[in-house]
């Protein structure tokens, strides 16, 4: 026999359901509403999904108080919905990390490296964030905004330097030298997309984040996070 749409929807309700309270570590029975207020102060993706799970936890009390016999479901689900939750349920219980999707060879730099390298860099590669290093200590993040601003400085006096700058030159006029922040490749891609949205609403926007094995700065930068790459996230 075909199963029915209503079966999908509360098998992976169900689950969700058992997820959430182990996340918040109910021992005994929970509403499903407050185990969601519980369970997004510490789950990103609970947050993210909040409205989606408040408005199947409607259609599940409809679908289960409402039934009138084993045959008979009074609201079922349409497929798209099925789909949608069976979607949240698979991705709360194993999250893309960000070093399964943003683990790449990253291009490093020297302070010494002069602006001309790095503007060959720009038009062959189209970079936008560079990672700037003395030896193996990390010294700060260079941006194209940041090129611009050296640029305006310097031409401000309607003079053109004589010197081609260094990388250390340019990270002098980044308006924000804090504009990077390294992570963990075992963080989830949601909680990478809750960093750049939370470093906006306190003022302090990242330029990208850094992907070390545990988030030091002293380890092997094995990936970059840029918020274009964020917005691309479902």
């Amino acid at each position: 026999m075909a199963t029915e749409n209503s079966d999908r929807f509360l098998t992976a309700f169900n689950r969700i359901d058992h997820r959430l309270r182990d996340i918040v570590g109910a021992k005994d029975f929970m509403p499903f509403y407050r185990l969601i207020d519980q369970a997004k102060k510490k789950d990103v993706l609970v947050r993210k999904y909040e409205d989606d799970l408040r408005s199947y936890a409607d259609l599940r009390n409809a679908i289960v108080h409402h039934r009138t016999s084993l045959d008979y479901v009074i609201a079922e689900p349409h497929i798209d919905v099925v789909e949608r939750i069976e979607y949240i349920d698979a991705t709360l219980a194993k999250p893309t990390l960000v070093g399964q999707m943003f683990r790449k060879k990253v291009l490093a730099f020297q302070e010494k490296d002069s602006l001309k390298h790095v503007l060959k860099v720009i038009r062959h590669r189209k970079f936008t964030q560079f990672p700037v290093y003395h030896k193996d200590q990390f010294k700060g993040l260079v941006t194209t905004v940041g090129i611009t601003n050296w640029l305006a400085t310097v031409m401000g006096g309607n003079q053109i330097p004589k010197k081609v700058p260094t990388l250390y030159d340019i990270l002098m006029h980044e308006k924000n030298r804090v504009n990077y922040k390294f992570v963990s490749r075992y963080i989830t891609i949601y909680e990478a997309e809750d960093i750049f949205k939370q470093g906006v609403e306190r003022g302090r926007r990242f330029e990208a984040l850094l992907i070390t094995e545990h988030g030091r700065p002293h380890q092997k930068l094995i990936g970059i996070v840029t918020p274009l790459d964020i917005v691309k996230i479902d």
